[in-house]
C-alpha cells in the first residue's frame, strides 16, 4: 500500500496569484475591505503560511525512513520517541489541532535515526488531517518500511474545531492509538509501551484500534 501523496486527483495546482486572490475573497466575505492598509499585505502572508502548514504534501515518508542502521549488537528491545510535539489542521475546518505523539517500535534486523520518527509525523501532520487517519498513517509507514516485529503510536491532541467553535469546550484532549504486530498481539508489551509514556488519559484504557 503506498503512502505517497496523490497531489494529481484534483488536478493541476492553483498558482501563487490564484491562492492570493482566494485570500482576498474571503477577507471580502467576512466583510471587511481587502484593500485597507492593515489587509494589504495579508493574502501574501496567508499563503507562506499555508506554505509551512501543508509542507507535508511535498514530502515522501518512505523516503524518510530507508536510511536505516544494521549495526545494532542484537538490540531487539523497544525503542521509544515520546512527546514529539506537533501543529496540524483539522480537515473539516482548517482549524488547528495541537498536540503530541508517542512512537514505539521493536527492531527485528535494523533500526532508524531517532529524528527520522519525528519527522514522520512532521509529515503526516503538516497535511489537512483527522486524528485517527493520522495515527493510521504513521504507524502503517513505520511498519511497512522498516518491518519490524511491531509498532505502536499514540497521539494526544486538542482539536480547536472544537475548543473555539462548535460546542466550545476547551481543554478536551482526544487520544488515538494504533498497535501492530507485537504490540498487538502481546499485552505485557502494549502495557510496557503505555508505562512508558505515562498511560495518557489519566490510566484510562487505549483502545488497540
Amino acid at each position: 500500500m503506498s503512502t505517497k501523496p496523490k497531489l494529481d486527483l484534483v488536478g493541476a495546482k492553483p498558482s501563487r496569484e490564484e491562492a492570493e486572490e482566494a485570500v482576498r475573497t474571503l477577507i471580502r466575505w467576512t466583510g471587511d475591505d481587502h484593500t485597507r492598509e492593515g489587509l494589504l499585505g495579508t493574502p501574501d502572508r496567508v499563503v507562506r503560511s499555508y506554505e509551512e502548514f501543508f509542507a507535508g504534501y511535498n514530502q515522501d515518508p518512505e523516503e524518510i525512513l530507508k536510511r536505516t542502521f544494521e549495526e545494532t549488537d542484537g538490540y531487539d528491545e523497544m525503542v521509544l520517541l515520546r512527546d514529539i510535539r506537533f501543529e496540524s489542521h483539522c480537515e473539516h475546518h482548517m482549524v488547528p489541532i495541537l498536540g503530541k505523539a508517542h512512537i514505539g517500535y521493536m527492531p527485528k534486523n535494523r533500526v532508524v535515526g531517532i529524528s527520522k520518527l519525528a519527522r514522520i509525523i512532521e509529515v503526516y501532520a503538516k497535511r489537512l488531517q483527522i486524528q485517527e487517519k493520522m495515527t493510521a498513517q504513521v504507524a502503517n509507514v513505520i511498519q511497512d518500511v522498516l518491518e519490524p516485529h511491531g509498532v505502536a503510536v499514540v497521539i494526544e491532541a486538542q482539536h480547536q474545531c472544537m475548543t473555539t467553535r462548535g460546542v466550545y469546550k476547551p481543554g478536551v484532549t482526544m487520544v488515538t492509538s494504533r498497535m501492530l504486530g507485537a504490540f498487538r498481539n502481546n499485552m505485557a508489551t502494549r502495557k510496557e509501551f503505555l508505562a512508558m509514556i505515562g498511560n495518557p488519559a489519566s490510566g484510562q484504557s487505549v483502545s488497540p484500534y
